[in-house]
């Protein structure tokens, strides 16, 4: 009987990071997992994703692992971290994970996508902080539409809607999705999974096993451990982003914000045309 093989590859997110069980992390790509396929078909899950992953992590140390995997279906999802990052160019992003889908859809493996919600919005950061980091993921997201367009991803929109601003969906740190979250993710893919005609099994369960953390949980873990977490991911950023941030109150002074989403737009478009041209499945 034919094994389905599903990877994913990534980073916190993907790794599970919020959803913890005995011994490590478990995520929404493993709630989806149990889901993949009828009960007569075996299901081989591997978890390339880790923590702090950027797109140059998944090309290099991730992509090889899971080609020489083969897997059928696979999960891509990653970009967040490259935008906390002074080094952020959506050039070189695009270009990664353009490689990276490029590569399994060669071999008939079927792509799994996702955009999400900016780090500053999650953060709460204020207007003149968070745009620019909006704005870089807002430039991610852009890509991550136009390349699932062209290998035929199985794409979930996730940057914005409800579950947002709902915080039973997050985690402690409002970064990471909690149990429930990362469930909902799970169903939300199933749904994707079964609008593409594919043969599936049971949709992964909506509601927690555990109790969900209680707020002067999350509030503690957000002036201890979460401090600590934030400064590793933004150490390098943050003169970049005083910079951003001085340069996004110039140009609301003048009225001329405008000109920076365009900027931004137009460094998308000249990404994804520099991408080698690939035909459209």
């Amino acid at each position: 009987m034919k094994v389905l093989r599903f990877a994913a590859l990534g980073d916190s997110l993907t790794e599970g990071v919020g959803d913890p069980v005995e011994g490590g992390w478990r995520g929404w790509a493993a709630l989806l997992a149990g889901g993949l396929a009828p009960g007569e078909v075996p299901v081989e899950f591997r978890n390339f994703a880790k923590s702090g992953a950027q797109s140059d992590d998944v090309v290099t140390k991730q992509l090889p692992a899971a080609l020489a995997f083969r897997p059928d279906l696979v999960a891509v999802v990653v970009g967040v971290n490259d935008t906390l990052r002074c080094t952020f160019d959506i050039h070189e992003v695009a270009a990664r994970i353009d490689l990276v889908c490029a590569e399994f859809a060669a071999r008939g493996a079927l792509v799994m996508t996702a955009c999400l919600p900016d780090p500053g919005t999650m953060l709460g950061l204020p207007g003149v902080l968070g745009r620019p980091l909006a704005r870089r993921q807002h430039a991610v997201n852009a890509v991550v539409h136009e390349l699932s367009r062209r290998y035929g991803a199985v794409h979930l929109h996730a940057a914005d809607g409800e579950w947002v601003s709902d915080r039973t969906m997050w985690s402690a740190d409002r970064l990471h999705p909690g149990e429930r979250g990362h469930r909902m993710l799970a169903v939300r893919f199933h749904a994707r999974l079964a609008e593409k005609g594919l043969e599936l099994g049971d949709v992964p369960a909506s509601e927690p096993e555990r109790p969900e953390p209680t707020r002067s949980a999350s509030l503690l873990w957000l002036a201890t451990a979460g401090t600590g977490w934030l400064a590793r991911r933004c150490t390098d950023l943050l003169p970049q982003l005083m910079r951003l941030t001085a340069e996004e109150i110039r140009h609301r002074a003048r009225g001329t914000s405008l000109g920076l989403d365009l900027g931004t737009a137009h460094a998308v478009a000249s990404a994804l045309s520099a991408l080698p041209v690939t035909k459209a499945v």
